[in-house]
């Protein structure tokens, strides 16, 4: 499990390593992007291509965003509340909020230890804050995820899980791109299919 998890580090860190390479160079990065789109895609590469500009973003918004928001917010209340080690357990939380656990595991025995260590009102308070937080991804993630995209949020949701759970924090990108771009292709071939089809 260990060695799971640092191959998995190391796989998020040489991703942010070769986004920076091209991010450094954006330009030639995006023509030489447009140009092997179009050698595979036809006149739809330049379609695609920004499509999976467009899916990337959406998923560090809608899905690394909202994490980190709601990480913080809990661990803003846990601070608060003088629990131990919050900053732990903020990382803790955010790691399952970008898995799509949520905050609950955590925040749950957070919740237990206020109760038997802590006065009524400050574990009164916390258990607000922390069904507030714990909810709050539920209305923010479906106006971030798919925002400016011509693709239903479910479809770019379920490729971030199913490639998260494949792939791990890089995942989440690989599988939104593949399943957004193979809804787009499908969409494409049934809108090239003919209108009438003769059984005879």
């Amino acid at each position: 499990a260990a060695a799971g998890a640092g191959i998995g580090i190391l796989q998020f860190f040489f991703a942010i390593a070769i986004a920076g390479v091209l991010l450094a160079h954006e330009e030639e990065t995006r023509r030489a992007t447009v140009i092997i789109a179009h050698r595979l895609a036809g006149d739809r590469g330049l379609e695609f291509t920004d499509l999976v500009l467009a899916t990337v973003r959406s998923v560090t918004r809608g899905i690394l965003g909202v994490a980190l928001i709601q990480s913080l917010l809990a661990g803003l209340g846990w601070l608060a509340a003088g629990v131990p080690a919050a900053g732990l357990w903020t990382l803790l939380a955010l790691l399952l909020s970008t898995a799509q656990v949520g905050v609950f595991p955590v925040s749950v025995p957070i919740l237990v230890y206020v109760f038997f260590n802590g006065d009524t009102t400050t574990f009164v308070l916390l258990l607000v804050w922390s069904l507030a937080v714990g909810n709050i991804d539920n209305v923010i993630r479906p106006i971030l995820l798919g925002r400016g995209m011509d693709v239903p949020m479910v479809v770019v949701f379920v490729g971030t899980i199913g490639g998260f759970l494949s792939s791990g924090i890089v995942g989440l990108f690989i599988g939104a791109v593949v399943l957004v771009l193979g809804y787009k292709l499908l969409v494409a071939w049934l809108g090239d299919a003919p209108t009438t089809i003769n059984l005879r």
